[in-house]
């Protein structure tokens, strides 16, 4: 048993003073009075700071120098989950973007694999290649392609823990988006000229998420609501959105928060490479993608994935938005805890729940991270 003392605690919705949180091995305990916490155990003093639920990040195509595409293995997903943790990811979905065909099957089976050995693996996220040619951002138009009943069924039977699969609803049949959602895939929606009607047509078959709103999807207009105006008007869709500056005006970022509930927004980094400790270049298939100014971009100036982590993002919301800190956990840790279907066990500090957790000082900054109590 571990007693955790000399916190502040957020419990994924309030905040609690003058609290211990007592763990036992790999799950939460229970949350006491500081004076009626059990003795006996281990007891540690974390000496000031917040005690929160660890974040949830649903997109992140690398870290600390890895990419998913540049080697679709288990030991390149262990390397990404390690390189953001120290930043407060304690559940991350590596992320596969659009590629060769013969890649998404050995992405799938490395997921398989090192999700046998490290937890915070949730699952994995398959950005494309059922896209929209009209909104490909950095993917490579070479392998976007329809999809197929073969693509269906190797993706529905995955069998690697969440599968969340990007796609574009004007190029997928919305049977195929149906059949998906029914066999528990995670069903979101990107890349895409899509209208707002065929984009409504996508969340009816059981499409759950928007990815990385604003970002590759059609705009909100006066005529034309768009993918936008489906994404911000559905109260129960989950929205993806890159809280680092580049990828979203923080104007529009506040419209959003002010738009819709925001315990549906997902903070996501959208990570690659350079992120978490890495080189300020990398190679995505035969492109390089280079850091100037703070942010990822193709040689044609196409932003490229970003060097966020989600502690950064946190801190974004707060410092730059002005939400309050409570919204900006919840959408770094409950909201993709509830989207993956993991709020039962992720996402909130509560008995039972595992004891993955993030310790952060009075400037947001991450101390320490456990994963299921380690």
């Amino acid at each position: 048993m571990l007693v955790l003392t000399g916190a502040r605690l957020f419990d994924g919705a309030h905040f609690l003073d003058d609290r211990a949180l007592v763990l036992d091995g790999a799950r939460i305990k229970a949350i006491v009075a500081h004076k009626e916490r059990p003795r006996g155990g281990v007891e540690r003093d974390l000496g000031g700071g917040l005690l929160a639920p660890g974040f949830i990040d649903v997109q992140v195509n690398g870290g600390g120098g890895a990419l998913v595409n540049e080697d679709p293995s288990p030991e390149t997903l262990l390397k990404i989950a390690a390189a953001h943790r120290p930043y407060g990811s304690v559940g991350v979905m590596p992320t596969l973007v659009t590629d060769a065909p013969e890649l998404t099957p050995r992405a799938i089976q490395a997921t398989r694999e090192a999700r046998r050995l490290n937890p915070a693996i949730l699952g994995i996220h398959l950005e494309g290649p059922f896209l929209d040619m009209k909104r490909k951002g950095a993917h490579d138009p070479r392998y976007i392609r329809p999809m197929q009943r073969e693509d269906l069924e190797l993706i529905a039977s995955a069998d690697c823990g969440a599968v969340m699969l990007t796609l574009a609803p004007n190029r997928v049949p919305v049977e195929f988006v149906r059949e998906l959602s029914a066999r528990g895939v995670f069903v979101s929606l990107g890349h895409s000229e899509a209208t707002y009607t065929q984009a409504c047509a996508a969340l009816d078959g059981g499409a759950r998420a928007f990815t990385h709103l604003h970002n590759a999807m059609s705009p909100l207009t006066g005529r034309e609501p768009g993918m936008v105006g489906a994404a911000l008007s559905d109260a129960g869709s989950f929205v993806g959105i890159i809280a680092d500056g580049h990828h979203v005006h923080p104007t529009t970022m506040q419209i959003a928060f002010a738009a819709k509930r925001r315990d549906r927004f997902m903070l996501i980094s959208d990570a690659m490479p350079p992120a978490a400790g890495g080189p300020n270049r990398f190679r995505l298939q035969d492109r390089w993608i280079v850091k100037a100014d703070n942010c990822l971009r193709l040689e044609d100036g196409t932003l490229a994935g970003s060097l966020l982590t989600m502690d950064e993002a946190v801190r974004y919301c707060v410092h730059n938005l002005g939400l309050p800190l409570a919204d900006a956990l919840v959408m770094a840790s409950r909201a993709p805890a509830e989207f993956l279907r993991r709020d039962k066990d992720l996402g909130r500090l509560a008995p039972g729940y595992l004891a993955s957790l993030v310790h952060l000082d009075d400037d947001l900054k991450v101390r320490e991270v456990w994963v299921g109590g380690s």
